[in-house]
């Protein structure tokens, strides 16, 4: 490495001189192209950047002090400590996605500590860690907060491994902590008295998410520190906290543009039901409401006065019925993304129709998706309703029991600039529920209509011929999710053979077997990963496929009581680190 490596670093050897020295002619001196580069915060585009010539690739290395890295083994920390020797922050994705429904085994792997070991010797400064689906121990977390002096930020979304006593440590000794944020993580050894850990004169909390922490917490704690935050702005509490304290920390908490609730399961007498409402209604900053657990008709009027520049409304837990929602949307006018849970029916999506011009986004979850008795729910009916009066929508998640083709061909006419259309309907390979016809037409509309389309989910009765279309239309699709879909290897075989920008493609019981895998070589490497579980492959079809690409890691994880002819979940994901070291007996990597 160069000794004054800030001296000669960007510049093209032949505008230097023997010593090393720049040439005073230069018309790209270094100074300039760190300025530039440090205006650029896409990790694409610094990829990009990277790849222009060996010149630009140093000034890169040397300018980037973010970092994302989507697959945990697609690379070693050892390699990302040689290339990039001044990182700040990080976020760093472990198991595929298919871990959320618990089809991996809990000892997959995924494990962090082997990255902050490496972190810890090569990036003292770290600031920012941000990890999704790792596994991170109590020792991991106390390597990580007495490592860092400068330690700022720390986000765990669908991480599992820790207890109480790692979130002790975070609080003890991250005396500059900004940002703890734990969401969606599966943590069942978690008490509440990590709270009480920050010290008497810790007061920089600015970002405060335990809302799927089970436990309950020291309120007395909480209060005291969200006193002492004056700069707090997104306070997410878990479902132990009542009504009433929460009236006490918003007096508290006057800038937050972020909240989410605890539980409205609480007898209020008058004066509180006024103190809670006054809370609300002088929470003029609030953008971002979730939580309401428990969430009635009596006590959804309390949030009417903060409703008004909301722009995103998660009620994702809260079970709420069709006219609970339109009062409630009524008072928002302005809202970009709603999530709702599926007992607000057609009816209560109508409402959003009507009173959401603006959305953008919509989730529509399943109360249970698991009961096929469900007569409930919403249909294509709400579907239609939506797309009618938010024309602006851009995103959705729809599980529903029923759909037809004739609707979804309306509905991407009405909202023709979808990115994401995830469109699930629970019982697999369920046809038109009128005609009775395959629903490959609602899907080739959506390919053919929605020219932005980046991540497409699909489901109902569909054969090859919604893979054609795929292939044929979708020119900017990044990520294909498929269940219980397909007549033979032709529809894997389009995908991969027409959508030149694919990165990620989930596939799980369908007919996809050998050929189809096979015909993805020259896809493979440029894809961020391969899932297929319950599909028609064969140990030999993925030896071979190893052997053919050696620079993937192609990993089968066996069932218990499986055969030995038959791959029962495969995972395939690109790799400069090789074959990892880590994997339990039931994973093979080939």
């Amino acid at each position: 490495m160069d000794p004054d490596p800030k001296k000669s670093k960007f510049l093209p050897s032949n505008l230097l001189n023997s010593n090393g020295s720049s040439h005073p002619q230069s018309l790209f001196p270094d100074e300039v192209l760190e300025k530039v580069l440090s205006l650029i915060d896409s990790h694409k585009d610094r990829n990009s950047v990277s790849l222009v010539c060996k010149d630009w690739y140093n000034a890169e290395r040397w300018t980037r002090s973010n970092l994302f890295i989507g697959n945990c083994y697609s690379v070693s920390p050892e390699i990302v400590a040689r290339r990039f020797p001044k990182i700040k922050s990080v976020r760093l994705k472990g198991k595929p996605r298919f871990s959320d429904f618990d089809m991996l085994p809990r000892d997959w792997g995924a494990n962090v500590h082997s990255w902050l070991v490496m972190f810890a010797k090569a990036y003292p400064f770290l600031e920012e860690l941000r990890l999704k689906r790792m596994t991170v121990s109590d020792q991991s977390m106390e390597l990580l907060a007495k490592s860092f002096p400068h330690f700022r930020a720390l986000s765990l979304s669908s991480c599992d491994g820790f207890t109480d006593d790692g979130l002790k440590a975070i609080t003890t000794h991250c005396g500059n902590l900004t940002e703890l944020d734990i969401r969606d993580s599966v943590t069942v050894d978690v008490g509440g008295g990590w709270l009480s850990c920050f010290p008497e004169d810790f007061s920089s909390l600015e970002i405060l998410n335990f809302s799927s922490l089970n436990s309950e917490v020291s309120f007395e704690a909480l209060e005291k520190l969200v006193s002492r935050c004056r700069s707090l702005r997104v306070l997410k509490v878990n479902e132990s906290i009542t009504l009433d304290q929460l009236q006490r920390l918003l007096v508290h908490a006057p800038l937050l543009t972020e909240l989410g609730t605890g539980s409205f399961l609480q007898e209020l007498t008058p004066r509180q039901y006024e103190d809670i409402e006054s809370a609300f209604g002088n929470s003029k900053n609030l953008q971002v409401l979730s939580g309401l657990w428990d969430a009635t008709s009596f006590y959804l009027p309390v949030l009417y006065g903060a409703c008004s520049g909301l722009t995103f409304l998660n009620l994702s837990d809260a079970v709420l019925q069709s006219g609970e929602l339109a009062k409630l949307l009524a008072h928002c006018p302005n809202l970009r993304r709603l999530w709702v849970i599926d007992t607000v029916e057609d009816k209560g999506l109508e409402a959003v129709g009507s009173s959401c011009p603006l959305l953008e986004e919509l989730r529509v979850f399943p109360v249970d998706p698991y009961d096929l008795d469900h007569r409930h729910g919403v249909s294509e009916m709400g579907f239609l309703a939506v797309s009618r009066g938010c024309r602006k929508l851009r995103y959705v998640l729809y599980f529903c029991r029923r759909m037809t083709n004739a609707a979804v061909v309306t509905i991407v006419q009405n909202c023709p600039d979808f990115t994401h259309f995830r469109l699930c309907i629970m019982n697999p390979r369920q046809p038109d529920y009128l005609t009775n016809e395959t629903m490959d037409e609602a899907f080739g509309a959506v390919a053919k209509t929605c020219t932005k389309l980046r991540r497409l989910s699909v489901s109902g009765l569909l054969t090859d011929t919604t893979f054609e279309y795929i292939g044929k239309y979708a020119k900017n699709l990044e990520t294909l999710s498929v269940a219980f879909a397909g007549s033979s290897d032709r529809g894997m075989q389009c995908v991969l053979e027409g959508c030149p920008k694919l990165r990620k493609l989930e596939i799980r019981d369908c007919p996809f077997g050998n050929a189809a895998l096979l015909s993805g070589l020259k896809k493979y490497e440029m894809m961020r990963s391969l899932w297929m579980s319950s599909c028609n492959l064969t140990m030999k079809g993925c030896r071979l496929l190893a052997r053919e690409m050696p620079r993937l890691n192609v990993e089968v994880i066996k069932d218990k009581g499986s055969d030995e002819i038959q791959a029962d979940k495969v995972y395939v994901y690109r790799s400069v680190a090789g074959p990892r070291q880590d994997a339990p007996p039931v994973v093979l990597t080939l």
